[in-house]
């Protein structure tokens, strides 16, 4: 069980320069934790490219990336960056890869949005081959690759798949090394996440997949001023129809239910609940209801020093 800390503030609507969040990953490491996670936001700054730079001031915290839009960017292209990326790293690099959401790819990008799940296990069929054996050839309904990478001093980039649903969460355990998630609590991952995966998995021989889960996390006892600040940086979740479906499946209003606040003991014992639902890992995003993060990130980084 291991306590993942937040590079960059994009999920919390603040936009850092690519040196800043360099920093942040020097501070992380130096802090006590063992993994450190950023987004592939596609309005910000390209995760890979920060990632290496990161790699380089750094030596033992893991780099992850959570996740990288795979329409836009063709799986010989993403495995030449992952390969590059992690040979600087040492192998402390994990690829988070996941479908995005129709206003990001059709609205944005203007690229088909259909087949989700068929388009996800061509390209992570294409994307595993390339970083496994450094070559693959594959005919399908959207990929047809003849390709081979070579990339001196890597070793095998293990890819995480973003998944909330039952469908994509297989593939997570069948074609990759487990999901990551985004506001989803105890009652997702316990009953649709976890179980989902694993059966991948097993379908396809594979160990024990991993499951980071996502959350945003603020020490703040207030809860009036905790809830008006969630609904203020994470309402946008709201409009997505994959977060419309979590929520109905938590069986809550929106994101102020699943979102971690409250005093230390609260925040300890709602972390720990994700744990006990099946998380490998918890993904925590510290987010300032007002009074500032400093009281988050501390008590995170004491708890990760008790593990």
């Amino acid at each position: 069980m291991r306590i993942s800390i937040l590079l960059g503030g994009e999920p919390v609507g603040i936009f850092r320069t690519p040196g800043e969040v360099v920093a942040e990953a020097v501070a992380a490491e130096r802090d006590g934790f063992n993994s450190a996670w950023c987004i592939h936001f596609s309005r910000g700054m390209d995760s890979m490219t920060m990632l290496a730079a990161a790699a380089q001031r750094t030596s033992r915290i893991e780099l992850a990336v959570g996740v990288v839009p795979t329409y836009p960017r063709h799986p010989v292209a993403l495995a030449q960056s992952a390969a590059t990326v992690q040979s600087l790293a040492g192998g402390r690099f994990v690829l988070g890869v996941g479908v995005s959401h129709r206003p990001v790819i059709e609205g944005m990008h203007g690229l088909d949005y259909s087949s989700q799940v068929g388009h996800l296990r061509e390209y992570l069929t294409v994307l595993g081959g390339l970083l496994g054996e450094g070559e693959v050839s594959f005919a399908g309904d959207h990929y047809q690759v003849e390709a081979a990478i070579t990339v001196s001093g890597t070793s095998r980039v293990p890819v995480i798949v973003g998944a909330l649903g039952p469908a994509m969460c297989r593939l997570g355990g069948e074609l990759a090394d487990g999901v990551t998630t985004w506001l989803a609590g105890p009652k997702s991952l316990e009953e649709v996440v976890l179980p989902a995966t694993t059966e991948g998995a097993e379908a396809a021989g594979r160990t024990a997949p991993r499951v980071v889960a996502g959350i945003p996390v603020a020490v703040d006892g207030d809860r009036d001023r905790a809830k008006a600040a969630v609904n203020q940086t994470f309402s946008f979740y709201r409009t997505l129809v994959n977060y419309q479906r979590l929520f109905a499946r938590e069986e809550v209003d929106g994101p102020a239910d699943v979102v971690i606040t409250g005093d230390e003991q609260t925040v300890r014992s709602r972390i720990q609940d994700l744990f006990d639902a099946g998380a490998t890992d918890v993904w925590a995003v510290p987010f300032d209801t007002g009074i500032g993060t400093g009281a988050t990130r501390d008590l995170l980084a004491e708890l990760v020093a008790s593990r």
